[in-house]
């Protein structure tokens, strides 16, 4: 079964200033029904409780716990917005059962909605599968004729053909495979966690992509080099962030963790170049569980990626 639920407010606490210097002293929950001042700038958040897809891509299951886990790290961020903002929590979508394509359906639904009405959607994931259902919702509301890049932070392609239905592992495969002006680039690729055939897959999709030996901090002016060719050659952005690229020592917390992988700093210089390019949409946090983590340590992490992806 797969349902809706609003959002529990009760999740965003944190220290009290009365002045407003805190996330959980700002945010609200959204309600279609009501509306938020326009001149406003407005982010909404969206969770996805599933964990369908790591257990069909046989990873660890407990990634249905990780949008509470992010939104328990958000309410004490210090507020630094510089404009108005309607920072909004619109609940989360989940699935009970082995019906992931419902929620995907209703994922896309939500994404679409949100963004019809001027917000910026961040998502909570779940697993990885979250992207075809975001990236769906984008497509929805930007229509046909627009051409849409995906920047990707992971280890993995996650290009697997779907054998029957679709896992964590296939979300690209399928976008690409279905839509003639989807654009993917991937940042942080590892060999050892992607075979022959799913480089071959990167290679007949056109994907554009940087190893985990390329992409490091080091390599920074080569890095927005490709960032900005990829930027400036599509019409729009969706952004997606899998907490399994990241080395395991700053996120141990996710389905399939590894001691190779990227650090934050370089993730939030990637997200402030994206950021600034004016073409970003929509972005997703994806893969955290909270059952594998350290001290909230990756919770945490992505939290400061939301916080990142936010203040511009």
């Amino acid at each position: 079964m797969t349902l809706y639920k609003r959002a529990n407010l009760k999740l965003w606490n944190g220290r009290s200033s009365g002045k407003e210097l805190y996330w959980h002293e700002i945010v609200e929950a959204f309600n279609p029904e009501k509306a938020f001042k326009v001149d406003n700038r407005t982010i909404v958040f969206l969770g996805y409780q599933c964990d369908e897809g790591v257990r069909r891509n046989q990873g660890r299951p407990g990634t249905k716990k990780g949008p509470n886990a992010i939104r328990l790290q958000l309410g004490g961020l210090s507020n630094h917005f510089k404009v108005n903002t309607n920072l909004l929590d619109a609940g989360d979508i989940i699935v009970d059962d082995e019906d992931m394509e419902a929620g995907h359906e209703m994922v896309s639904q939500k994404v679409k909605d949100l963004l019809d009405i001027g917000a910026f959607p961040i998502l909570f994931g779940g697993g990885h599968d979250l992207a075809y259902a975001h990236f769906s919702g984008l497509r929805r509301h930007i229509g046909d004729s627009s051409s849409i890049g995906i920047v990707n932070l992971d280890a993995h392609f996650d290009l697997r053909k779907p054998d029957s239905r679709s896992t964590s592992g296939t979300p690209f495969y399928e976008i690409l495979s279905e839509d003639t002006l989807a654009n993917y680039l991937c940042l942080g690729i590892q060999k050892a966690a992607n075979n022959a055939e799913l480089f071959e897959a990167a290679h007949q999709f056109g994907v554009h992509y940087l190893n985990m030996y390329q992409y490091q901090l080091a390599n920074w002016y080569h890095i927005t080099a490709e960032l900005s060719s990829f930027i400036d050659s599509v019409d729009h952005i969706y952004l997606t962030i899998d907490l399994d690229g990241f080395a395991s020592a700053y996120a141990p917390g996710v389905s399939a963790p590894s001691p190779m992988g990227f650090d934050p700093h370089l993730a939030y210089k990637t997200i402030q170049t994206v950021r600034s390019s004016g073409k970003l949409r929509s972005a997703d946090i994806v893969e955290l569980n909270p059952k594998y983590d350290i001290d909230n340590s990756t919770a945490r992490l992505a939290a400061r990626m939301v916080h990142a992806l936010a203040e511009g």
